[in-house]
């Protein structure tokens, strides 16, 4: 799930990157593009986090990387879409929103950081299986 959510975040952050450095950089103020294209780089930063979740499958359980994803998710659209509702539609009262998601975002990677912690805390406590392959007898 995090790899199709992951991919979908990073997508559209490619698409509206597009849209807004060619069908909005002659609508928009400066001002403006610059806030929208802030909101296009955090959702794609945290679209490849969530691709990298299930790779770290072996350093955090599943529960610490379903509430990672929750806030990195969760992060984008307050984050990211109170940027885009802003940026192009000038209501200002999407702007204490943004703040929201920027805590999402900062719970989420204090959650990754603890979730590392504990993963390698409890791999310690743990034997690993040798790699030292096994003589066969003829």
């Amino acid at each position: 799930m995090y790899i199709i959510t992951g991919a979908i975040m990073a997508g559209l952050a490619v698409v509206l990157g597009a849209f807004a450095a060619h069908g909005l950089k002659t609508i928009l103020s400066p001002s403006e593009l610059a806030t929208f294209e802030t909101g296009v780089r955090y959702q794609m930063y945290h679209g490849l986090a969530l691709l990298c979740l299930p790779g770290l499958a072996s350093l955090l359980s599943a529960k610490w990387a379903n509430r990672i994803a929750l806030c990195f998710i969760t992060g984008c659209v307050l984050f990211s879409g109170s940027l885009y509702v802003l940026a192009t539609t000038g209501v200002r009262w999407f702007g204490p929103i943004t703040p929201l998601g920027g805590v999402f975002f900062i719970a989420g990677w204090t959650l990754f950081v603890v979730a590392l912690v504990k993963g390698a805390s409890t791999a310690s406590h743990t034997v690993a299986p040798s790699n030292t392959p096994k003589k066969v007898k003829k």
